[in-house]
């Protein structure tokens, strides 16, 4: 567990350009402080002593105001920013140096008994106010944009934005762990670029129209 704790102020450190020094981690982030608190009523739960272990989770979001399962399976190096609003459901795997920020929710949809939560890859940076809803995978090295609702499979190195989410940018190419693309603005935004087509295609079609009516009354003169 305290191998982990300290990857995780690690995380902190490379991935917060606000965060100075260790010792500010641990005093002053809660999203730390949630992520310590959870290992431990994570250990609770495996041991059985699951009642405890809510308590546990219960206390972890009155003074964070992040609410992780004690179920939830979490990787390295997770850093949690912020993190007020943030919601993990009960069967929820988290892989290495995972990025959540402010209001995610990886939830389920409905009643579903057994799987019913997302399993997270590793690298995966998870934007403001996201929503990943169901029992699929989010691929390594993907990015989910701020406010995107997630309700099917994610490939690996993609990005997806909107409502359903749906993705805009895909590939091939895998990004190291240590280069992780916590860039949550410049994210495509195809209904965008097609309105921008269309728009231009529009403005053409004006002009060669205008043009026609010009030559028609030059030949009606």
């Amino acid at each position: 567990m305290f191998k982990y704790i300290k990857e995780d102020i690690k995380a902190v450190l490379e991935r917060d350009p606000a965060a100075r020094n260790a010792l500010e981690v641990i005093l002053c982030y809660p999203g730390f402080h949630a992520l310590v608190l959870h290992r431990i009523a994570h250990w609770l739960h495996r041991h059985r002593l699951k009642l405890v272990a809510r308590i546990l989770s219960n206390c972890n979001r009155f003074l964070t105001g992040i609410e992780i399962h004690p179920a939830v399976q979490i990787g390295r190096g997770l850093f949690i920013d912020h993190g007020m609003g943030v919601v993990i459901g009960e069967t929820t795997v988290i892989g290495d140096n995972v990025t959540i920020y402010q209001g995610a929710t990886l939830g389920g949809t409905g009643k579903e008994t057994g799987k019913r939560h997302p399993t997270i890859g590793n690298n995966v940076v998870i934007s403001t106010g996201a929503k990943v809803l169901g029992p699929f995978r989010v691929g390594d090295n993907s990015k989910i944009g701020a406010g995107a609702v997630v309700l099917n499979e994610v490939p690996p190195n993609s990005t997806v934005v909107g409502i359903p989410g749906r993705v805009v940018k895909k590939g091939n190419k895998k990004v190291p762990s240590v280069q992780i693309d916590l860039d949550q603005v410049s994210l495509p935004d195809p209904v965008n670029q097609a309105l921008r087509r269309l728009t231009f295609r529009l403005l053409e079609l004006e002009q060669k129209v205008d043009e026609m009516e010009e030559k028609l009354k030059n030949e009606a003169l």
